[in-house]
């Protein structure tokens, strides 16, 4: 007797050994997270340089792309030289080591012109601290004086909480800081070292990168061709396509934001430049730099920029704070829309909701990323849900589903009534007993 085997028992057991295996890792993961995050800690500092490669290889790729078809290849079409077989692999070298030279050229400009000048302004703060405090504090106490109510006020609350502010340092802070100051070689020795293994990291990453560079088509073609074979076709375009979107929809925000920081920065320097504001240029690369962050940037990099405006003039702390604030309505409506375009499609409160999420969970990094990041999971829930919408034969658009009660079986949408509520006028019992006196008897009627 011939054995015949049959493909959906092996489906039935796979599919049942796969709801184990996940049981047990959601019940380790719960249980047992702290000893998952140390292993997923440990394989991530190993493979941090290739990590950083990636990293590097995909931030460098639009520039890549961008010299090599629009600026070598025209040019060797032009004066004919041929751009297949060994040339081919000739114009990508040479279009890889001028993106790295145009990144390195960038790089430096950006710190020649900016780096000296935040250092002497951090220096300036620093020698000139205790100045900067007598100013505040003179200009505190002129406020106070032309306000009794508020001097008082204020009076009060540093009765009030100053008691507390000694105990706290008698009993907390100052004890802390003699173990501060003896563990504080170690402290430096290690953060010494992690720099530099954070360095040395970056320049094998670098080096990845240029691997990466040279052979992406190939990279990208392996990929595809392993997609392809594990996955029928179909579901194989669809996974392509949407790699295809999460590509794009996180280099147009990225590249976005990065390009919208950048001039917003430079705004910011010449708007501060002519109206005299302290430390422009320091200011201007904290509004820059935290602009990077969408929605809550424009505020995180603003206000200690004011507090430090506050300190050195508070006039100009005034005009820094209507400046910060037409600069956030500038990018917000004109600029932003303008270089970003809807390359997110979220609305305001997503985009809130997904920097708060990420936030917590990455710190400063998952602020910036967390936007594409959740664009691209809204994305993929639309398209769910679209796609199952469409098999049942509704509509995929919104604004049907906004007014609807029901559907009824013809698929015909019936707008939602609320039902309105008569009132019960109950009459006076004077009137009761009129209305009894004068109406008929039975018998008459």
């Amino acid at each position: 007797m011939k054995f015949k085997f049959d493909k959906k028992y092996l489906y039935w057991g796979l599919t049942a050994f796969l709801t184990l295996a996940g049981a047990i890792l959601f019940y380790y993961l719960l249980f047992h997270r702290s000893n998952f995050m140390g292993g997923l800690n440990k394989i991530i500092t190993i493979a941090m340089p290739i990590i950083d490669g990636f990293v590097l290889a995909y931030l460098f790729t639009p520039i890549l792309n961008k010299i090599e078809k629009s600026i070598v290849k025209p040019l060797c079409k032009k004066v004919g030289i041929a751009t297949t077989g060994k040339n081919r692999g000739r114009i990508r070298a040479f279009c890889i080591l001028a993106t790295l030279l145009v990144v390195i050229l960038i790089l430096y400009e950006l710190f020649a012109l900016i780096l000296p000048e935040v250092i002497r302004s951090i220096q300036s703060i620093i020698f000139m601290f205790p100045v900067y405090l007598n100013n505040l504090s003179d200009w505190a106490l002129l406020l106070l004086k032309d306000n009794p109510d508020l001097e008082k006020t204020v009076n009060s609350l540093f009765d009030q909480y100053s008691v507390m502010l000694t105990e706290y340092a008698n009993t907390h802070f100052l004890p802390r800081i003699n173990e501060v100051l003896n563990n504080a070689l170690s402290i430096v020795s290690s953060s010494v070292i992690s720099v530099l293994k954070a360095l040395w990291n970056l320049v094998i990453g670098f080096i990845i990168s240029i691997y990466l560079l040279s052979s992406k088509e190939k990279f990208a073609g392996q990929a595809k061709k392993i997609i392809y074979a594990v996955f029928d076709r179909q579901t194989g375009n669809e996974m392509v396509k949407n790699f295809r979107f999460i590509h794009s929809t996180f280099i147009g925000f990225i590249g976005g934001k990065i390009v919208d920081s950048i001039i917003i920065g430079i705004l910011c320097f010449v708007c501060t430049s002519i109206i005299g504001t302290p430390y422009s240029i320091l200011v201007s690369v904290i509004i820059g730099v935290t602009n990077v962050i969408p929605f809550f940037g424009p505020w995180i990099g603003g206000i200690p920029s004011a507090l430090l405006v506050l300190m050195v003039d508070p006039k100009q702390a005034l005009y820094f704070g209507l400046l910060v604030i037409f600069i956030q309505q500038f990018d917000g409506n004109i600029l932003g829309p303008k270089i970003l375009g809807d390359s997110t499609g979220l609305s305001g409160f997503w985009v809130i909701f997904a920097i708060t999420i990420f936030g917590g969970l990455l710190n400063v990094f998952g602020m910036v990323v967390g936007v594409p990041i959740f664009a691209v999971f809204y994305a993929g829930v639309k398209s769910t849900v679209n796609r199952s919408l469409h098999k049942k034969n509704l509509p995929t658009e919104l604004a049907p589903y906004m007014t609807v009660g029901q559907i009824e079986e013809s698929m015909a949408f019936t707008e939602y009534v609320p039902p309105v509520k008569k009132k019960n006028k109950s009459k006076p019992a004077a009137q009761i007993q009129k209305n009894n006196a004068t109406s008929p008897s039975d018998t008459e009627k």
